[in-house]
């Protein structure tokens, strides 16, 4: 029978517990004399642990267990200040997700305690409450590259967001307009809005993309746009930025557009947008209508 006195042995302890259990103890490469994580039914067992545990400290493999205890909640809210290139919506949207989706069913959890099991179970509840499998496959897709960043950072050993197909979204195909609904549209809609509509539609531009054109960005001639920059805010004073490498690109549109186009730019003051609201505010003050047309055009 064992007692229950530390053995000396040529990597970490090994003890017997009151409770009979066995208890291995082993020194970090930061000195620190450490527990395992459980404990152990037979001194083999613990034994064994300590080998294991001495050869991932030679690879180069070991991870500080104190290192992962910062809150998801925080680490979350620092890797969105400090992730590079991120647009303003993206970070809104990023920080809307952390607040209505993570934090609040992980509130108390450190990013060391996030586990597959747990990850698991927080994805359940989302559903379970009512949130749209859309929602909840891109807050799961968040969690996982701010967990991605924690394994980089050497806090965990691996990401426990591996929920196969959790970051996948089933989005219903969006109705595309036919060009006689489109036409219907923009004459709904009147004059100020009629140019804006069929580009909309004929060119599949985003919002912020066609906010952010200048007259200069339509080439009438060859039919296309050249698209450098997007709306980040709206606003009396509009913020504006640049499009990234792969954003910027040239846009062909139809040519039965051009003579719409034409007409509209005629009346642009020099300097301004190519639309914007009846005031001649830098800023497209689109009616519902506008923004249905946007997104429905093919």
């Amino acid at each position: 029978m064992g007692n229950s006195k530390g053995r000396r042995r040529r990597f970490g302890t090994v003890r017997r517990l009151p409770s009979g259990r066995w208890q291995a103890r082993y020194p970090g490469p930061d000195g620190v004399v450490r527990p395992a994580d459980d404990t152990f039914a037979t001194k083999a067992g613990a034994e064994t642990w300590l080998t294991r545990k001495e050869a991932e400290i030679l690879d180069g493999d070991w991870i500080d267990p104190d290192a992962g205890e910062i809150l998801i909640s925080d680490y979350a809210a620092t890797w969105i200040e400090e992730r590079p290139g991120l647009r303003p919506k993206s970070v809104r949207n990023y920080r809307g997700l952390l607040r209505t989706q993570v934090a609040p069913h992980l509130a108390d959890v450190t990013v060391g305690e996030l586990t597959l099991a747990r990850v698991r179970r927080w994805r359940k509840k989302l559903l379970d409450s009512g949130t749209s499998p859309i929602t909840t496959a891109k807050a799961y897709r968040f969690l996982r590259a701010v967990m991605n960043t924690a394994v980089d950072d050497g806090l965990i050993k691996g990401n426990p967001c591996r929920i196969k197909g959790a970051g996948s979204e089933d989005s219903p195909e969006r109705p595309v307009l036919s060009v006689a609904q489109v036409y219907a549209v923009a004459d709904a809609v009147g004059l100020r809005y009629r140019a804006l509509v069929l580009l909309a539609a004929f060119s599949s531009l985003r919002w912020g993309e066609l906010a952010a054109l200048r007259p200069e960005d339509i080439d009438l001639d060859a039919c296309t746009l050249r698209v450098t920059r997007h709306l980040n805010k709206p606003g009396a004073v509009p913020v504006f930025g640049p499009k990234s490498r792969a954003g910027r690109r040239a846009v062909d549109f139809a040519d039965l557009i051009v003579p719409d186009l034409r007409k509209h730019l005629r009346a642009v003051p020099v300097g301004a947008l190519a639309f914007t609201s009846p005031g001649g505010a830098r800023r497209p003050d689109l009616p519902a209508l506008v923004r249905c047309a946007a997104a429905g055009g093919g």
